[in-house]
């Protein structure tokens, strides 16, 4: 409680001047509005913060994959390689979701190494004009649903030799595009980023978010009559015309700008109920149902499946009856498919095959529904204030809780291997995320179609889209209790 108001005093006492180049910020009396402010007045701060989880990441990615496999005495606590793992799979991915969905894309503005080193490479880079082929917005969706897939294939959770391949291939890309491609920006984190479309739709449901006045905008540009400078949006922003925290990676570099842009609490309702028919994007809800939904939750289910276990063991009773065998040999080399001999943990390529099936179909396969049911409930309704883009984003509270609850179980994995007990109350904060995570899907679902009118429509449009969530539920239910 002590520290909680030591830093509550330090952020109080930032004091609230016009930064250069920005008019007064009348507004900033919060000290949520202060921190904003702080977040840009402190850049250098920001920028040693987050240039030292550089240091921290290519540490950990690096050195554990020249390590020895660790013995059977082995903890988190004194082996590098499994203190990396926990790191990175045990509480990094879990919990930046979290702070996301909570907080925004922080950890994009503040923290991630990958956003620092592009925009690095494209400050000292060619500068070329963004192609078109970079501006595809289907490139979130198939970022991700690769990543996700070719991680699983090559063990990306238990091994750092395919971690170093799955994120530094990702960081050297990073680093690529931006010495290619615009001037002191973040294109990759804009269009190409494997986590981006995840990142935007949970940070609409985050609570904290930079809030910008269009009206003070345009009077602060009249005032200054182009005299002020230009904000250094890394990802490529239209500031005076932000409305959603989807791309904002919070970094607070236009805090105070114009007097227009605060850090500022919101309903985590607000920016879904209040999205405009056409801002909700295709691309968009696509990845929210066949990404995020279908395949992560495939991925998630496969490897304690019992119905995967009888797929494949049927398909190899197959494959031996017809002498077919080249299909159970294991021979792929690491970088394709897991091969530990040494741990006595290699996939065939039947395993492989399997586990490819099973993420796309299965992801495909519960996409299909979700999708099918959304459009039939859109469809149903007939307003034209309400596409099925937009109902979609519905379903992202579940989508985000489905997420963290896959992640955490790489989490619990881990705290189980170290002894720590788990029996008594996993099931029950389980019950609660997942419950709330329904509950609170099921009431932006109802506002949606609810608001519309209180006609027959609108309530059969209402029970469609909810029989989508409890399928999901029903799914999540059976992978987390199957356990």
């Amino acid at each position: 409680m002590k520290e909680s108001n030591t830093v509550l005093r330090a952020v109080r006492s930032i004091p609230i001047h016009p930064v250069v180049g920005a008019a007064p910020a009348p507004q900033a009396t919060t000290w949520l509005a202060r921190l904003g402010l702080g977040l840009r007045r402190y850049r250098g701060v920001m920028l040693a913060l987050q240039w030292s989880v550089v240091v921290v990441y290519f540490g950990l990615l690096i050195v554990p994959a020249f390590m020895p496999l660790p013995d059977q005495d082995a903890h988190i606590l004194n082996n590098l390689r499994l203190f990396a793992q926990f790191l990175f799979w045990g509480l990094w991915w879990p919990f930046v979701m979290v702070g996301t969905m909570l907080l925004g894309r922080v950890w994009c503005g503040v923290f991630c190494p990958e956003g620092a080193l592009t925009e690095l490479a494209s400050r000292h880079g060619l500068g070329r004009p963004i192609a078109r082929w970079l501006r595809w917005s289907g490139w979130p969706f198939v970022a991700f649903v690769c990543t996700t897939v070719y991680g699983q294939l090559v063990s990306v959770y238990e091994y750092p030799q395919a971690a170093l391949l799955v994120l530094g291939g990702s960081t050297v890309a990073a680093v690529a595009v931006g010495l290619v491609y615009g001037r002191g920006a973040r294109v990759w984190c804009r269009y190409l980023c494997p986590a981006n479309g995840v990142f935007g739709l949970l940070a609409k449901i985050a609570p904290v978010h930079f809030r910008v006045s269009e009206s003070l905008w345009q009077q602060g540009l009249r005032q200054s009559a182009g005299r002020h400078h230009a904000v250094n949006c890394a990802p490529l922003i239209n500031i005076g015309h932000m409305r959603s925290a989807s791309n904002c990676h919070a970094c607070g570099r236009c805090a105070g700008e114009h007097g227009a842009v605060d850090l500022a609490l919101r309903s985590p309702a607000r920016e879904i109920l209040t999205t405009r028919p056409g801002a909700a994007t295709t691309g968009e809800a696509l990845t929210l149902i066949f990404g995020v939904i279908g395949v992560a939750t495939a991925a998630f289910s496969w490897s304690a499946s019992r119905r995967f276990v009888r797929f494949k063991g049927l398909l190899a009773d197959w494959l031996i009856e017809h002498d077919w065998t080249a299909l159970l040999q294991d021979n792929a080399p690491w970088w394709l498919l897991t091969h530990y001999p040494a741990a006595n943990d290699v996939f065939t390529w039947l395993d492989g095959l399997c586990i490819l099936a099973w993420i796309l179909g299965g992801g495909a396969a519960l996409g299909l529904v979700a999708y099918a049911g959304i459009r039939l409930a859109a469809r149903v309704l007939a307003h034209a204030d309400l596409p099925w883009q937009k109902l979609a984003l519905g379903l992202v509270p579940m989508a985000g809780a489905g997420v963290f609850l896959g992640l955490s179980m790489l989490t619990l994995g881990h705290l189980k291997a170290e002894g720590v007990p788990l029996v008594g109350w996993v099931g029950s904060v389980r019950a609660v995320l997942l419950g709330g995570g329904a509950a609170f899907s099921a009431y932006l679902l109802a506002r949606l179609c609810l608001a519309q009118g209180s006609s027959l429509r609108a309530l059969a449009a209402c029970l469609l889209a909810w029989l989508q969530l409890l399928v999901i539920v029903a799914i999540w239910s059976g992978i987390l209790y199957s356990r």
